[in-house]
C-alpha cells in the first residue's frame, strides 16, 4: 500500500488518500441508513471516489476539447456526462449549460404548448357535453 500514497496532510506528512475523511464521514452519515462507519470503509469510499474523479477528468479530457487547449473545462465534463453511457448517470448534475435567453425561451415555448393542450381538452370536453 506504500505505493498509493498521494496526498500530505498538514504536517507534510503522507497520507492514502488527498480527500478530507471528516468531510466524506459527514456525507456517509447523511443517510439515514448509516449509525457507524468503520475506518476501513471510510479510507476505500475516499480512495474510491478520488480514483472515480480521476478517471472521469482522465476520460473528459481525452474525449473533449481539453487536448487543444491543455485544460478541463466543464463543457468536456456535460458533455462526457450527456454522450458516454458510463457517466449517464452524472447528465443531471453536470447538464450542459444554456443562456439565460435561451433557457426562457424553452419555458416560453414549453407554456405555449400547454395552453395549447388544455384548449384542446377544453374543446374535447364540451363537443362531448354537446353530444
Amino acid at each position: 500500500m506504500a505505493d498509493m500514497v498521494v496526498g500530505r496532510d498538514k504536517c507534510g506528512e503522507q497520507r492514502l488518500v488527498s480527500l478530507p475523511l471528516s468531510r466524506i464521514r459527514v456525507i456517509m452519515k447523511s443517510s439515514p441508513g448509516v449509525s457507524s462507519i468503520n475506518q476501513e470503509a471510510l479510507v476505500l469510499t475516499a480512495k474510491a471516489t478520488e480514483l472515480f474523479v480521476q478517471y472521469l477528468a482522465t476520460y473528459s479530457y481525452r474525449h473533449g476539447s481539453g487536448k487543444e487547449k491543455k485544460a478541463l473545462t466543464y463543457h468536456d465534463l456535460s458533455n462526457t456526462a450527456e454522450e458516454s453511457e458510463t457517466f449517464q448517470f452524472l447528465a443531471d448534475i453536470l447538464p450542459k449549460k444554456i443562456l439565460a435567453s435561451k433557457y426562457l425561451k424553452m419555458l416560453k415555448e414549453k407554456k405555449e404548448e400547454e395552453e395549447e393542450e388544455e384548449e384542446r381538452n377544453n374543446d374535447e370536453e364540451s363537443d362531448e357535453a354537446e353530444s
